[in-house]
């Protein structure tokens, strides 16, 4: 195996341990939506920030934060950024960030967690649950140990009040209201 190989081998759970703070510029923060009952529109936050506790030896004492700024969204078509921008979806002026604050922790194997927590949008605050998996950990050329993780949850955008849509000749709907969370996180240990 060379070191070019992606699936090289990383180092132990056990290294975790420690307080992390999320790399933004080599994480992602996205959501997936179906659009026109036909296709699937993707999209992601270009601003937000992020730390973690994390505990391998009882993992129920690990911890997440996160807050995105809602302006920063980003689906590759200016016209339906700005639109997700006004009331009809997001208001940023009124409501700048999406926060996500865990409230427990769950190890479900060796290489997933679940972590449960209330996530804020539009004011509204709501209890989600969302599966990670631990990619693995390695020390970057600058001495700096990463964490990587990916995780995903399903979430109805109605129950935060981001209820605009339009009805389709066809039946259906222009915007599905299930929403899929993605969340591809390189967290960097602080330093003690």
């Amino acid at each position: 195996m060379t070191s070019t190989d992606f699936d090289a081998p990383t180092s132990a759970i056990e290294d975790l341990t420690g307080d992390y703070t999320i790399d933004v510029t080599h994480s992602r923060v996205g959501f997936v939506a179906r659009h026109a009952m036909v296709t699937k529109v993707r999209g992601h936050f270009g601003e937000f920030e992020g730390s973690a506790h994390l505990d391998a030896a009882d993992p129920a004492k690990s911890s997440a934060k996160l807050s995105i700024k809602v302006a920063s969204v980003d689906t590759n078509q200016a016209q339906r950024d700005e639109h997700l921008r006004t009331g009809d979806f997001f208001e940023a002026e009124t409501y700048p960030e999406i926060t996500f604050v865990s409230t427990s922790t769950e190890k479900l194997d060796d290489e997933n967690f679940r972590l449960n927590g209330d996530l804020t949008i539009k004011g509204v605050t709501r209890p989600v649950s969302v599966d990670f998996e631990f990619t693995g950990t390695a020390k970057d050329p600058f001495g700096n140990l990463r964490a990587g993780f990916e995780g995903k949850t399903t979430i109805k955008r109605s129950d935060w009040g981001l209820t605009y849509n339009a009805a389709l000749e066809t039946g259906g709907v222009l915007v599905s209201d299930k929403i899929v969370l993605e969340f591809d996180i390189s967290a960097i240990k602080n330093a003690a």
